[in-house]
């Protein structure tokens, strides 16, 4: 027997992985005997539909990861799992984020639409989503909440789904699937170590099950599952390449770039925040660091805030400014995190056709993210309008100000209150009852579903505006402000001053209690549901008996995020705001049929009509086919809607203020070279309770082979448009509308026309752009029996992105696959075209191997396809100024996984994986805000080669 090859297009995209795999399924073709003996199969239910059914290959594509490739992968969570398959693209949330709105959370981004558009569920049921949006705005199920020694298997549904399931499922569906019938006990224990011997990762689950649903009518089931995270610091990997540093002169870099470490003065009238404090001339609006002996025009000189006094970092600032790298100093890699996942289900026969069930889930998080300490002139926004922070200043009779006499501009950094830090503690609850079984030939199972996701924030670290102003410029309207909005400040002594630098030390603990106090915040989400569905067989066709399945839905939500104390009035100095208050009622009902017209040929449809209180109704119709010309071949194809509701904190009440990168085109045409570089801009958004939900229609068409009994290879095509996107305005376009407000006193000397640097951008969330995009997935999986050798398995699935097309509201089009774009996303980490996941196995008695590649191609760096603006980063003048990094590219990037398991006995087994073997460092990224210096795709290749052992008994 002779195995055609894949397309050329898929050989292409990986030389080695495509051969390896072809000459296993070869050789493994002419071993073959001539006959097998076919298996009979018991009907399944497979995600994205609710007839059950003899074939687990339905028309829709479906991903099963089970418990052998979880425990293959070598990741301990879920989360991290789900993170590096191939599916996953642009929009996910890593926990690894401490400093993202969604801290402390964890969501996968199916296709790079956005984890608001992947649903997630948890045995075939929603789930409370987190209480953070991601982005102020993106509401997203938490990966973290789902115990991982738990699960039985995850089912991703790589199309859309919601005639099946309603809102939220445009880009697919991710089903976690728990263990329901367990019977023993089992404890794992696991601990893992990075080469620098940091990062530690302690796990201890416990699984007890008891009772036979035959003989004794009942199981009881219950896990318990333990983890903590230690946290990992920038400055813990230094010297690996570009990893956790701001500066990046090294490579090319400069502050122009704003990639030349804090500190810096950037050019006349601009300047970073510094440790000894850079302030500004009255007269000619030059910066000078305050430990400047030849300060131009200072009445006063402080040796003691010579830069030599505060830090052993590399000098060479050609203006005179103190650099550190504050992000390698004080920044984390990894925060902080401990858990505590509890799993409880119990189900009863009730008789032979009826059972009960009942599942309960909790889980507790505590996780601390620490960040730079803050800037003193961040500004900020609130839903009543910007906070100009820029014109912060040394008062005239401030002790610390080299301008003694005149009030003067700083630019400090406040390293002596200490860094950011973000103390998040959640609590989620679910609780499902229900009831299934049998009567009049229906299948039936009906449940009560309550979820619910408690977020409490505690921050530390940050200035409140009113008081810093005080103390640094005590004026009559500064000592007022704060007066009234600071009873901590109204109980210091009069005259009192904020010392900087060199005079920090003079400061009293009631000076930072006043400047810094605990700030918090506190989010509830929740979701009740009833629900309904029941399914049979009726009839015959050639092909056999059709299936129908028909169901209903009652849901209530409620979401509310409280403000960040100080936030509501734009007083905490660069920390946006962001809050949102809704509730939602909403009814469904669908129906759902197959037949098998014929014996090779079976069509499925699906409808599904849902009403919202607040939003109307929505239709939306599924259909699909499957045809087998003969029992090893298939070919199936779908066409579907979907939607996706707007969101609380798209359409409640409330609002958000948060930071985004933007060039500055009118500063940049007047040749201020600082504009034409990314930079940080505040972002105020309101939301709009006129909002429309999103619309989708997608199709796939594939192939599914399955040449052998232990062989399968599947390609499927696939393409998703979305309508009605829901999105801020986007930050270039408001800028290009002139909906800014700009600093008039940044305006540079010598520069007519500069209307000042842009201090913040105004937007609303519209209906605005739609996106296509289309792509291919392969799925490939064989085992070569090598008798007393054992056996090999070898699997690779590989999504490549063609498209990723965005059009706005009027009709220009860009493209982002291949590119670090939309950076008005999750992190800005970019949308790779190509990702693959390549496994090779090798099991011989108690012994198994497993080796797990995973790849990351590469991609321009650039905003959007055929960008005319060019690079989105550049080098340095003194680097040649060309495009950055080399060829205006992020290198690939690829890691191999090592995992081994020997049983010693029928219960205990141990186990280990050696993660990142190669010790693969990270290409550079100078685009992206979610992580320094690298990609957050790529945060394996940031953490290092890393060791975890652990041991699994059973009882």
């Amino acid at each position: 027997m002779k195995i055609r090859p894949i397309p050329g297009v898929v050989r292409r995209a990986f030389p080695i992985a495509a051969p390896l795999l072809m000459t296993m399924l070869t050789a493994q073709a002419q071993n073959a005997p001539a006959t097998t003996t076919a298996q009979p199969i018991q009907r399944v239910e497979i995600t994205g539909s609710n007839i059950r059914r003899a074939q687990a290959e339905t028309a829709s594509p479906v991903q099963t990861v089970n418990r052998a490739d979880i425990e293959k992968s070598g990741k301990t969570t879920v989360a991290e799992l789900l993170q590096t398959l191939a599916v996953d693209n642009q929009g996910s949330v890593p926990t690894t984020f401490g400093n993202g709105f969604a801290s402390g959370a964890s969501g996968i981004s199916l296709r790079g639409l956005g984890a608001a558009s992947t649903l997630v569920l948890l045995n075939g049921r929603r789930i409370a989503p987190y209480g953070l949006a991601d982005d102020g705005q993106k509401v997203f199920a938490d990966l973290n909440i789902i115990p991982a020694e738990a699960v039985e298997r995850v089912e991703i549904l790589k199309d859309g789904a919601s005639a099946i399931y309603g809102s939220d499922a445009i880009a697919g569906v991710v089903n976690v699937i728990l263990r329901k019938d367990y019977v023993g006990t089992t404890v794992r224990l696991s601990q893992g170590l990075s080469n620098e011997s940091d990062g530690g990762d302690t796990r201890l689950a416990v699984t007890h099950g008891v009772g036979d649903l035959e003989t004794d009518r009942y199981n009881f089931l219950f896990s318990a599952e333990y983890g903590k995270k230690r946290e990992i610091w920038n400055r813990d990997r230094a010297g690996r390449g570009a990893v956790g540093r701001s500066d990046l002169r090294d490579f090319g870099f400069s502050a122009q770039e704003s990639l030349g470490g804090t500190g810096a003065i950037v050019d006349n009238n601009l300047s970073g925040s510094s440790v000894v404090g850079n302030v500004r001339n009255p007269l000619t609006n030059d910066y000078y660091s305050r430990g400047n002996p030849a300060g131009v025009g200072f009445t006063r000189t402080f040796p003691g805030a010579a830069c030599s006094n505060f830090t052993n970092h590399p000098q060479g600032d050609p203006l005179g400014g103190c650099l550190t790298d504050t992000t390698q100093e004080y920044s984390q890699i990894q925060p902080r995190q401990e858990t505590l996942n509890l799993f409880g289900r119990a189900t009863f026969q009730l008789n032979k056709d009826w059972q009960a069930y009942v599942e309960l889930n909790g889980y507790h998080s505590d996780s601390e993210s620490w960040s730079t300490p803050s800037g003193i002139s961040g500004s900020v926004g609130y839903p009543g309008g910007p906070v100009n922070n820029a014109p912060v200043s040394l008062g005239a009779t401030h002790p610390d100000n080299p301008y003694f006499g005149t009030a003067a501009r700083l630019r400090y950094y406040a390293w002596d209150v200490g860094p950011r830090t973000s103390a998040i503690e959640t609590n989620f609850v679910r609780a499902v009852a229900g009831l299934k079984g049998s009567v009049a030939g229906w299948d039936i199972d009906s449940a009560l579903l309550f979820s619910q996701s408690k977020t409490n924030r505690d921050q530390n670290g940050y200035l409140q505006r009113d008081v810093a102003f005080a103390l640094l410029n005590p004026t009559d309207a500064n000592i007022a402000a704060a007066n009234a909005g600071s009873a901590a400040y109204r109980g210091l002594p009069a005259g009192s001053f904020w010392r900087i630098g060199e005079n920090a030390g003079l400061n009293s603990q009631a000076i930072y209690d006043a400047l810094s106090p605990t700030i918090t915040n506190d989010a509830t989400t929740s979701i009740a549901v009833a629900d309904v569905k029941a399914s049979r067989e009726f009839g015959q066709l050639p092909g056999g008996a059709m299936g129908v399945a028909v169901g209903a839905e009652f849901r209530h939500d409620e979401t509310e995020l409280q403000p960040t104390s100080g936030t509501e009035r734009g007083n905490i100095i660069g920390l946006g705001y962001s809050a949102y208050e809704g509730q939602r009622n909403s009814a469904a009902l669908y129906a759902e049929f197959v037949a098998p017209v014929h014996s090779t040929l079976e069509l499925s449809a699906a409808l599904r009509y849902d009403h919202f209180n607040d939003v109307g109704n929505s239709y939306t119709p599924k259909a699909g086919f499957k045809w087998t010309p003969v029992r090893s071949f298939a070919l199936r194809g779908t066409f579907a809607r979907g939607f996706r509701a707007p969101s609380a904190a798209e359409n409640g009440r409330g609002g958000l203020a948060a930071y985004s990168t933007s060039e500055d085109p009118v500063r940049c045409a007047l040749q201020i070279e600082s504009a034409c570089n990314p930079a940080s801009v505040a972002v105020i958004t309101s939301p709009n309770p006129d909002l429309a939900p999103e619309k989708s229609k997608s199709f796939s068409v594939g192939a599914v082979w399955d040449p052998l009994p232990r062989t399968s290879i599947s390609l499927d095509a696939w393409q998703i448009e979305r309508k009605n996107e829901i999105n801020q305005e986007t930050t270039l376009a408001a800028i290009a509308a002139g909906n800014v407000v700009r600093d008039p006193g940044s305006i540079q000397a010598g520069t007519p026309g500069d209307p000042g640097q842009i201090v913040a951008v105004l937007t609303n969330y519209i209906n605005s752009n739609s996106t296509k995009v289309n792509g291919i997935d392969l799925d490939a999986r064989t085992t070569f029996q090598m008798g007393d050798a054992g056996s090999l398995t070898a699997d690779i699935k590989w999504t490549h992105m063609f498209k990723f097309e965005r059009t706005d509201l009027e009709g220009n089009t860009v493209d982002y696959a291949g590119t670090h774009g939309n950076c008005d996303a999750t992190n800005c980490m970019g949308t790779p075209d190509n990702r693959i996941n390549l496994g090779l196995t090798w099991d011989r008695g108690p012994l198994r191997l497993s080796g797990v590649i995973n790849h990351r191609g590469k991609f321009d760096n650039t905003l959007f396809k055929d960008d005319p603006e060019g690079c989105a980063s550049h080098f340095s003048e003194g680097a040649g100024g060309g495009d950055a990094p080399n060829g205006c590219k992020i290198s690939s990037f690829t890691t191999l996984d090592l995992t081994a398991k020997y049983r010693f006995t029928n219960k205990a087994e141990l186990f280990a994986t050696i993660q990142n073997v190669l010790d693969k460092e990270p290409p550079l990224d100078p685009l992206t805000y979610g992580a320094a210096g690298y990609n957050p795709l790529d945060y394996s290749g940031a953490l290092g080669r890393y060791f975890q052992v652990g041991m699994r008994y059973t009882f």
